[in-house]
């Protein structure tokens, strides 16, 4: 499950969704004793968009006038650090290149910027540590 929940305490919600799971009698990647796990509990406090910034190249891909110094800048360099609200630095980001001037349109931008997106070249730890989680899942 990815969770994308602005304001929640991290550790407060990951608790509360591993209970659930353990209530419905799932084993999570987090419980696990020693049995293959059927749930895996990723969060995304802050916001997805932080991936955005992780991965520029991707963004740059297909907005090609953002700036590519953006993720050199202190602000950015740790993308799911980024103080203030990450979409509303996204969404400035991409206003001072001249793209979304009436609001970001966080559908079509995240439609547009996947196809674009190295996971394995992002810089976001919680992207990381999902990519992580899925390869496991995903080994043989």
């Amino acid at each position: 499950m990815i969770v994308d929940r602005d304001d929640d305490d991290c550790k407060k919600l990951k608790k509360q969704l591993e209970s659930i799971a353990e209530a419905a009698g799932l084993e999570t990647r987090t419980r696990r004793v020693g049995a293959p796990y059927a749930v895996i509990n990723r969060l995304a406090i802050e916001e997805l968009e932080a991936w955005y910034f992780g991965d520029w190249e991707a963004v740059r891909a297909e907005y090609p006038r953002v700036s590519a110094t953006v993720p050199a800048r202190a602000a950015y360099r740790d993308p799911d650090a980024i103080k203030g609200g990450t979409w509303e630095a996204f969404e400035r980001e991409m206003n001072r290149a001249g793209y979304f001037r009436g609001g970001l349109r966080k559908i079509e931008a995240a439609r547009s910027i996947a196809p674009h997106m190295e996971a394995a070249r992002n810089t976001s730890r919680s992207f990381q540590v999902l990519r992580e989680a899925l390869l496991e899942v995903a080994a043989p």
